[in-house]
Order: C-alpha cells, then sequence, then structure tokens
C-alpha cells in the first residue's frame, strides 16, 4: 500500500512538473508573441509616418508660392496705405500746427467753474 501512495505521489510531481513546462512553454509562446506585435506595429507606425512626411512635404511644395504671393500682395498693399497716409499728413500738417498754435497763443483768462466768487 505504502508503494502505490508513493507511485501515485510520484505521478503527481511528475504531472505536476509537466504542467509547469506547459506554463512555462504558454508564458514564453505570450511573450514572444507580444515581442512580435510591438515590433510590427513600430513597423507599421514608421511606414505610417514616412508616408505623412511625404504628403505633408508634397502639400508644402505646392503652397510655397502661394505664400510668397500672399507676402508680396500684403506688401504692396501695406505700401499703397502708407502713401495715403503720408500724403493725407502732408495736407493737414499745416491746418493742424496752426490750430495748435492759435489755442496756445490765444488764451482767454477764465475762473475755474468749481471755484466759488469770494465775495468782498
Amino acid at each position: 500500500m505504502a508503494a502505490q501512495q508513493s507511485q501515485g505521489i510520484q505521478t503527481l510531481l511528475e504531472a505536476e512538473k509537466e504542467a509547469a513546462k506547459i506554463v512555462q512553454q504558454a508564458r514564453q509562446y505570450r511573450v514572444q508573441k507580444l515581442k512580435d506585435a510591438r515590433s510590427e506595429a513600430s513597423k507599421e507606425i514608421e511606414a505610417y509616418q514616412s508616408a505623412k512626411e511625404k504628403e505633408f512635404k508634397a502639400f508644402q511644395s505646392t503652397h510655397a508660392g502661394t505664400t510668397s504671393n500672399a507676402q508680396t500682395t500684403v506688401d504692396q498693399e501695406t505700401e499703397v496705405k502708407l502713401q495715403s497716409i503720408t500724403e493725407s499728413f502732408k495736407q493737414a500738417k499745416d491746418a493742424v500746427v496752426k490750430k495748435l498754435l492759435d489755442r496756445v497763443v490765444l488764451v482767454k483768462p477764465e475762473l475755474h467753474r468749481n471755484l466759488n466768487k469770494v465775495e468782498s
């Protein structure tokens, strides 16, 4: 009877060792699959990134000319506006200076409205 128990325990230990091996193989398989998935994902990311970068460069090269055209248009409009402001300044300069000098030179002395008259 002791021999049968000993043999049964031995069988259980062997089965446990076999199960541990199977679990270890499953873990290794899972780890390998994760590594493969990560490497595949990184390859896909790199491919997508390079495709988008090429697309952006193509877009940038096609629209680069419109930026310089817009800049020249803005520069021309700015120059026209500056010229009109300069002309307006030249025309109104003398009149404004005359009005300022008239205000400074022709002073009408008046009492402040908040000052009460003192009765003597």
